[in-house]
């Protein structure tokens, strides 16, 4: 049977993880058709419909969903469900959101945070913050899958020439409303699909101390990110924390500053291409998985860093 992406989008930009959970889709096999639900969505179809391997965009166009309230996208992936045999959503915030309530309501199990395709009904998983890998078989006619989207590599962009059909968009469920949204204004890449990051970590030792990391991400530019103990000390805010319990990060390049490396940390970003660490404790975690390692004070060492850069 066919397979359903369902789509991640502000309704005028396709994100990129869409295109991570494609390229799982295709490791599965079968037609792709991709779920684009929002409202003024015409543009977010078309870049969906240009993704290598898509077969057909769905596209569902409706005031009630225009927020991506879960109640309303779960309501609007049953209503098509009945003709496919995988559902795949990408393991953010907003897929973890929905995909729980489509399977409940299919009464099957979800195969949660995947980081390969075995076959079409076999999967892996990393549990114990990544120590280890579990592999799960699901027996479910209609297998509801999160797509981890640091375990694969963004399809093409451009290229495709998917078919674009027009869906009958669910009611309100009234259930929920939407009230508002604080976005947090950066000029600098979004933490978890930056292909460049810089890091820190109670080392820092202070908020004032963290704007340290701002010449060097400015030079690289690279997104910022944050231990979860320099977050909990009140250093980073909660939206720059990377780890098992914030955001998984696979960049080009992460630069880790007075980060020790606990699991939690390391189940974020270990799967980054280049690791460098900034440490003054040689015994510190973090060079474990480093690719490069400087064991030095970082107030000296991360000032020559920009000079020489």
């Amino acid at each position: 049977m066919s397979i359903l992406v369902i789509a991640e989008h502000d309704n005028a930009q396709l994100k990129g993880a869409t295109l991570n959970v494609i390229a799982a889709a295709q490791k599965i096999g079968g037609d792709i058709h991709v779920l684009v639900a929002g409202a003024g969505v015409s543009a977010v179809a078309q870049q969906a419909s240009q993704a290598a391997g898509v077969a057909k965009v769905l596209v569902a166009d409706a005031a009630s969903l225009a927020d991506g309230l879960a109640e309303n996208v779960a309501a609007q992936v049953l209503a098509l469900a009945k003709d496919y045999g995988h559902i795949l959503f990408a393991a953010t915030a907003s897929g973890k959101n929905v995909a729980p309530r489509v399977a409940a309501k299919l009464d099957v199990a979800q195969v949660s945070d995947i980081i390969s395709v075995v076959s079409p009904d076999t999967f892996t998983r990393p549990i114990y913050a990544g120590n280890a890998i579990a592999t799960v078989q699901s027996a479910d006619a209609v297998k509801v899958v999160t797509v981890r989207t640091t375990g694969f590599d963004a399809v093409a962009a451009t290229g495709g020439q998917a078919q674009v059909q027009a869906v009958d968009a669910v009611a309100d469920s009234g259930r929920s409303a939407f009230v508002s949204r604080e976005v947090a204004k950066s000029d600098r890449p979004e933490l978890a699909g930056a292909a460049r990051v810089v890091s820190g970590g109670r080392g820092l030792g202070s908020a004032e101390n963290f704007k340290l990391l701002d010449p060097l991400a400015d030079k690289l530019g690279a997104a910022i990110g944050a231990s979860r103990a320099a977050v909990d000390a009140g250093y980073a805010p909660n939206d720059w924390q990377v780890g098992q319990t914030g955001k998984i990060v696979a960049p080009q390049l992460y630069v880790a500053i007075g980060i020790s490396g606990a699991i939690q940390h390391l189940a974020g970003m270990k799967d980054s291409k280049v690791i460098v660490a900034i440490n003054k404790d040689a015994e510190a975690p973090i060079f474990g998985v480093a690719d490069y390692g400087l064991v030095a004070d970082l107030f000296q060492a991360v000032p020559e860093l920009v000079a020489a850069l």
